[in-house]
């Protein structure tokens, strides 16, 4: 499998490349030279298959020649090795609960498999990695618990600074050894253009071997397709695929799903649920895309202005807005709409979901009042206790933490305050190499 840039104006490369580069030369995105279709078998007769085997059907096109047959059935057991349920919550609403990871959200799964595709590619070379992710919340931790103490590779996390739960910044920021955190004066945009800044600065493109983390890295992106074919595997109703509501703020989750469903996997509609950062929703009525800056909200994980992924979604339809709109459709849920479904939800279905969670299930009641004959699943994408400053307080009692979370938030914090300049952040990276 080959990769072309979504800017069409640097050289195709395999999955090996992709994933080493992160993002490509001319700033667009790795996207595959074709979407490889899904085995019929395997769909037809998916219950009768292991997670582990979905998983390696699934990746292996992807992945073409640049991983061995053992190898990447070693990285795909590894990737999964944890639960991911699907709870009934209303008779016509399931919950795919993300949240069974090392981690406690869905991006366990992303980072497990790129940190172990990397850690391969990296094996024996002199030269060291330097991973740069930008995150808004999840994503932090999610690769630094992946990548923590792997040979010959240093990460560098930036994050907003006072915009991540208390429990998201403790997993990012208290590890240590070769996990980096820089503690960014300013959003996840500005964060995230840092890091876009440096992949296109000469002097630590020569010096230094940059990749990505965030899902712009294809194996980051791609592993994620995975949630779904496990979802329908556990679907009961196979005659009648289900709606999908996914919390929407990078894009690169739902992407993957409709992805997905492109190379053969049944889903009925998608619905992309946001906060108040409404880029998407907007572009859905007026066809025209136009980034803002991210307004901070109770869901931050998507406090996303200028969602990276959406490119790869226009790029899957070729551009075409009608044949995209048949698949994807795409709403807006304020704070007071979220708190309101998340203490709904809890006191009326006995059913706990976190922010991001909560505005998928707006999302998805909204949809189905209109659709009143279909069932669908809201990706649950993280444990409520991750954002327990704000759950609390809107159930009146506190959210259970589990012990693994109960010994990091008394770990000590471990970050490097610095301002939102690319500069800075170049300065920091040259003197990683320097070891200073």
């Amino acid at each position: 499998m080959q990769y072309f840039s979504t800017n069409h104006q640097s050289p195709e490369v395999d999955f090996r490349q992709a994933t080493i580069n992160g993002q490509a030369p001319d700033m667009g995105l790795y996207f595959p030279e074709r979407i490889p279709a899904v085995p019929k078998e395997l769909i037809g007769n998916i219950t009768q298959y292991s997670n582990e085997e979905i998983a390696y059907q699934v990746m292996q096109p992807y992945v073409g020649n640049a991983i061995p047959e053992a190898e990447l059935r070693r990285i795909v057991n590894e990737t999964i090795n944890f639960d991911i349920p699907l709870v009934k919550v209303t008779d016509d609403i399931f919950s795919l609960e993300l949240y069974h990871g090392p981690t406690l959200a869905f991006k366990d799964v992303g980072a497990r498999f790129m940190s172990r595709c990397l850690g391969y590619f990296v094996k024996g070379q002199a030269q060291k990695v330097t991973v740069l992710v930008a995150t808004s919340g999840d994503t932090g931790g999610a690769v630094a618990n992946g990548f923590y103490d792997v040979d010959g590779i240093e990460v560098v996390i930036l994050y907003p600074s006072g915009k991540v739960s208390t429990v998201q910044e403790k997993q990012l920021t208290t590890l240590g050894k070769n996990i980096h955190a820089l503690e960014v004066a300013g959003t996840f945009d500005d964060c995230q253009q840092m890091v876009k800044q440096a992949f296109t600065d000469e002097e630590l493109n020569k010096k230094l071997m940059l990749t990505s983390a965030n899902s712009i890295n294809v194996a980051r992106w791609l592993p994620q397709q995975l949630y779904y074919f496990f979802a329908y595997k556990l679907w009961a109703d196979k005659k009648n695929p289900p709606v999908i509501a996914v919390p929407s703020g990078n894009f690169g989750n739902i992407c993957a799903g409709i992805l997905a469903h492109i190379s053969g996997l049944p889903v009925k509609h998608f619905i992309a649920a946001c906060n108040a950062n409404d880029v998407v929703p907007a572009f859905m009525v007026t066809e025209k895309y136009e980034p803002k800056k991210a307004v901070t909200t109770i869901s931050n994980a998507m406090d996303v202005g200028n969602p990276s992924n959406f490119i790869r979604i226009l790029e899957i339809f070729h551009h075409r807005f009608k044949d995209l709109q048949h698949v994807l459709s795409s709403c807006s849920i304020s704070d007071d709409e979220t708190k309101a479904v998340l203490q709904s939800v809890y006191q009326n279905n006995h059913y706990l979901p976190d922010p991001h969670g909560a505005v998928g299930f707006g999302a998805l009641q909204d949809y189905l009042k209109d659709h009143p004959n279909q069932k669908g699943i809201v990706l649950e994408t993280a444990h409520p206790v991750k954002f327990y400053d704000v759950v609390e307080p809107i159930i009146g009692e506190p959210v259970p933490i589990p012990e693994a979370i109960r010994q990091q938030l008394q770990m000590e914090k471990k970050s490097i305050q610095i301002a939102a300049e690319g500069d800075l952040l170049k300065a920091f990276l040259l003197g990683l190499t320097s070891g200073t």
